[in-house]
């Protein structure tokens, strides 16, 4: 259920996340009352109004570069720039220009603009090219400047959050604040469950769960367990990868003494992996598991990273039933799950300042945010009479997730409750990584990191599906990547992590 949960909650979060299709139709709510009602609002919530304001002994307005991943241009985005940049000239002295890059071309169009030191101002980024664009010398460093011009964002952002934002003690991004940490989730279909009476609100290991998905799987006479040859990483989640996406090696997030190891041979990834592996056995994990590049979105039971609340608001969607969550392990904020979104500005941008009072608006300013989540007031959507937003259409294509933190989006009309007061919890009761703001700098082991990624390539999947006997297969993988180098991998890492903590 991985890959099909991850692109949910990347995707559907992004874009309509907090949506359930509401029914078409206008308020006569226009859009200044709107804003003033969001001001209001603010003022009586005690909110004190520190937005930067445009120096106002010049009439130059800066028009700003923003690229991200999304849908695609919107198709009503010349009207919502107009609007938007009326509201940001009056706020900060500023226009916005946004290139809504396809998902699929996201990967080319970013290494265009990166490599061939083409004019923006903020560029979306994750773990995935970070800090190799950061070596490259493509983003500002925002240390000193985070603080001193835009305050406001840096204490609204968690001391946590920023640390995974940077790289060897610098800052060179704002961090997008939303589901920011991990927390992983058992997600089952409720009404099957519930018919089997399967007590899952206290099952919260895999320990716990495979005998009920034993009886599940053998009462229906089909798999529980769907997955996809991407299998379940979340039986070594416990390990923090240092950067180095090479899944046999890292650090656990607790060990204060930052000691590496290879990660699937631990006692505790290994009980997990025997686990995976009996219910392979048992049936409840299909058996083309690995060598299945998707798989069908319904599944009697899965696992995935959010919050309890997403089984109402977007695993239900995908599932097509109604679904229940419950956590499975503790919640973790490490560099990776900070690094999923985050903003950049250019090193050569003409006005790093006010890109970077921009970003502060962007999470700070509640009309800013819901224009940027759900589109152009008055077409996409509406704020209603009780302050929530009602959408007239689904017709906007910017990605939420790229943008800026959830915790000030408006929720919609339809909504009984704000999932994202769970969200924040999560993360302000997040166990930091001890190696939060560390990446393993293997560029002098390029050679023996590659080797050692393709022999765990060849392995992953009938590992991580169960459907490889996991003792076996492990001390088979482990003899081949130490032949390929991966004690040398491990040795330079900790002396790197040594000489950082020092």
């Amino acid at each position: 259920m991985r890959r099909i949960l991850k692109k949910l909650t990347a995707v559907i979060i992004g874009t309509a996340m907090i949506c359930s299709l509401a029914a078409c139709g206008k308020s006569d709510s226009g859009t200044k009352a709107s804003t003033d009602a969001v001001k209001k609002e603010s003022s009586e919530a005690g909110e004190s109004d520190t937005t930067p304001k445009a120096d106002k002994s010049s009439d130059e307005v800066v028009t700003l570069k923003w690229a991200m991943v999304g849908g695609g241009m919107p198709n009503n985005y010349d009207a919502w720039k107009e609007h938007i940049d009326a509201y940001l000239e009056e706020k900060i002295g500023v226009n916005i220009d946004i290139e809504v890059v396809s998902w699929g071309d996201w990967g080319n169009r970013r290494n265009v603009i990166v490599n061939t030191n083409e004019e923006y101002d903020i560029l979306f980024t994750n773990s995935d090219t970070f800090t190799s664009d950061v070596r490259l010398g493509a983003f500002l460093n925002i240390t000193d400047m985070v603080k001193t011009v835009t305050p406001e964002l840096y204490d609204f952002i968690p001391e946590y959050y920023w640390q995974a934002a940077g790289v060897e003690g610098q800052l060179f991004a704002v961090p997008t604040y939303k589901d920011s940490s991990r927390s992983e989730y058992f997600i089952w279909d409720e009404k099957l469950a519930d018919s089997y009476n399967i007590d899952y609100n206290n099952m919260h290991t895999l320990a716990d769960v495979k005998d009920a998905l034993i009886t599940l799987t053998e009462g229906e006479g089909t798999p529980a367990y769907l997955l996809s040859g991407q299998g379940e990483d979340g039986t070594f989640m416990e390990y923090d990868q240092i950067g180095a996406g090479l899944f046999p090696l890292g650090v656990k997030y607790n060990d204060e003494t930052r000691t590496v190891v290879s990660v699937f041979e631990a006692e505790d990834v290994m009980a997990q992996f025997k686990i995976m592996h009996e219910m392979y056995k048992a049936g409840v994990i299909n058996s083309d598991a690995a060598t299945l590049p998707d798989k069908p979105s319904y599944t009697a039971f899965g696992a995935g990273q959010g919050w309890s609340l997403a089984a109402k608001t977007t695993w239900n969607i995908g599932l097509g039933v109604e679904a229940v969550a419950v956590q499975w392990g503790e919640t973790i904020v490490s560099n990776d799950s900070v690094r999923g979104s985050m903003n950049c500005i250019s090193a050569s941008s003409k006005n790093p300042e006010k890109a970077l009072e921009f970003l502060q608006l962007v999470n700070t300013d509640a009309y800013l945010r819901d224009s940027l989540f759900y589109g152009l007031e008055g077409d996409n959507w509406d704020y209603t009479e009780d302050g929530k937003i009602h959408r007239n259409h689904l017709d906007w294509t910017m990605a939420g997730y790229t943008q800026g933190t959830f915790f000030i989006v408006t929720p919609l009309d339809d909504t009984e409750f704000n999932q994202w007061d769970e969200v924040k919890e999560l993360n302000e009761k997040a166990k930091p990584s001890v190696m939060l703001g560390f990446d393993f700098d293997y560029t002098s082991l390029a050679n023996e990191y590659a080797n050692c990624m393709e022999i765990f390539n060849r392995y992953r999947s009938e590992l991580l599906t169960g459907t490889a006997e996991p003792e076996s297969t492990v001390a088979a993988m482990m003899k081949e990547l130490r032949a390929a180098g991966f004690d040398t991998l491990v040795e330079e890492a900790q002396k790197q992590i040594d000489e950082t903590f020092k």
